[in-house]
């Protein structure tokens, strides 16, 4: 994630932001610059945004934006409807707001979805929406369980309808289920990134002529995958799974397999431009520090940087930010090993998504 700043004062601005904390600004995100601007009211709830690069637009916030739900701007609507921005566009079901408890997971959960589309957007992937594409484009999907308790919301992918439980908003709920899956690691803006790679892999391989060499790379896709995810509900993961695997749930299944490692690709990527937006290197003080230090600014990783670059970069800041973590008594920020079996999956992620990005 890019730092931000007010274009009236300068103040430094969160993704998240509505409002300049030092000038009092409004404030909005425009998805096509990836920019954050400050906004000039023009009335009947238009803006003029302060970005120079579009300063005589006529904007407007998406309608979810009277939620605090969502701060991009939009055109006006022509149509009568109610405004909607791109990364709302894909929601199809969204929880009853009625209930103020849901209002408040469905917050957390936009927080983390919009964040999710700046990196698809900043990787320039394609995406269609389930309007666009009935049977295969993105929508999703936010549930609740039923109030008796029977057949619980599971998240999930099914051609590209991501399917999100929102009691995955309830923090203590979310850690229960962690221990209780044996996971290191589970967030929301985990599943979005995990679930988002299955629908990648329909689109980027499936529908692109790239099964064999993903065949090649992650396994045999074509084998049952609910009786591979019971195998793997009902024993213990292989003992040396952390040599070809980035958790033990991308044993179950390649799909699994791949889609883990698509989440870690963008963990990786997103992290590192926030790291570098603060210009962070990393010189550890110790009498050989070559193997945990970083050279300094690094190429854009959503863009440019090759994959030795961001694994180079990578490596010294998990190993530093783990450290700062344990020093305060918390859990490893990143507690995962990239071995060379998960590199060279990780380098397929990365060719497969430069090789889109050629495309466009």
């Amino acid at each position: 994630m890019k730092l931000f700043s007010c274009q009236c004062c300068q103040q430094a601005l969160y993704f998240e932001n509505t409002t300049c904390e030092s000038c009092h600004h409004p404030v909005g995100y425009l998805p096509g610059l990836s920019v954050l601007t400050a906004l000039e009211p023009m009335g009947h709830g238009r803006w003029h945004p302060m970005e120079p690069q579009v300063r005589n637009a006529e904007l407007v916030y998406c309608s979810n934006h009277e939620h605090d739900a969502c701060n991009w701007l939009t055109t006006p609507s022509q149509t009568g409807q109610p405004p909607i921005c791109f990364a709302c566009r894909f929601n199809r079901t969204i929880p009853n707001l009625k209930d103020p408890k849901n209002l408040e997971r469905w917050r957390k959960i936009e927080v983390a979805k919009h964040r999710l589309f700046y990196t698809l957007i900043r990787l320039k992937l394609p995406i269609r929406s389930w309007r666009e594409d009935p049977d295969n484009g993105l929508a999703f999907d936010f549930l609740d369980d039923a109030p008796d308790g029977s057949a619980p919301v599971m998240t999930g992918h099914n051609n590209g309808l991501i399917t999100l439980a929102i009691r995955e908003a309830d923090d203590a709920e979310r850690e229960r289920m962690r221990v209780e899956m044996g996971e290191y690691y589970r967030t929301l803006l985990g599943h979005f990134r995990h679930e988002i790679g299955h629908y990648y892999w329909n689109v980027l391989v499936r529908d692109a002529g790239r099964l064999e060499s993903c065949r090649a790379i992650f396994g045999d896709d074509s084998q049952d995958y609910q009786e591979a995810l019971q195998r793997h509900y009902n024993n213990p993961p292989p003992e040396d799974w952390r040599e070809r695997h980035v958790s033990s749930y991308a044993t179950s299944h390649p799909w699994e397999d791949f889609a883990e490692t698509w989440a870690h690709y963008l963990h990786i990527v997103s992290t590192l431009e926030t790291a570098w937006a603060y210009g962070v290197t990393i010189h550890p003080g110790i009498p050989d520090p070559s193997t945990l230090s970083t050279d300094g600014p690094m190429n854009d990783p959503y863009l440019t940087a090759t994959f030795d670059e961001i694994m180079d970069a990578w490596v010294p800041l998990t190993s530093a930010v783990n450290s700062l973590n344990r020093s305060m008594g918390l859990a490893d920020f990143y507690p995962f090993v990239l071995t060379v079996g998960v590199r060279e999956k990780l380098a397929f992620i990365h060719a497969l998504i430069r090789e889109t990005q050629a495309l466009r």
